[in-house]
């Protein structure tokens, strides 16, 4: 993989492009998002996000990116825009119109090929 590629995925996921960003993922990797949530499956986690997706704009804005042979990382900025309310949101309660942004840092492991993300660790630091 390389950064192209990397950005690519994550433009794919900033325009909600589930083929497109699905295609990056292992059948069987493994998404957590810090403590809160364990995902397992490329269905699963494209499930998930197309949930969130039906209620919540998600934009995801890299401030730095490294890629390696069998790894990958991105230190980012996440704006969720709520477009429905959801009161029992997992992550919180959100209403139509919330703004909320984030920074993260994201952990990418890739196969043998570099192509697919066999395990994802995502943990924020500043809400």
């Amino acid at each position: 993989m390389t950064e192209d590629d990397f950005r690519q995925y994550v433009a794919a996921f900033n325009a909600a492009d589930f083929d497109g960003f699905g295609r990056f993922y292992a059948d069987d990797v493994v998404f957590e998002l810090g403590s809160r949530k364990q995902i397992v499956g490329r269905a699963n986690i494209l499930d998930f996000y197309r949930l969130v997706r039906s209620r919540i704009d998600e934009e995801v804005i890299p401030l730095g990116v490294m890629v390696g042979p069998r790894h990958a990382a991105m230190y980012c900025r996440t704006v969720f825009k709520t477009m429905v309310d959801w009161p029992d949101y997992e992550f919180g309660a959100t209403v139509a119109g919330d703004i909320r942004e984030v920074e993260t840092i994201a952990w990418y492991e890739l196969d043998e090929s570099g192509k697919h993300f066999t395990h994802i660790r995502g943990g924020r630091f500043k809400p």
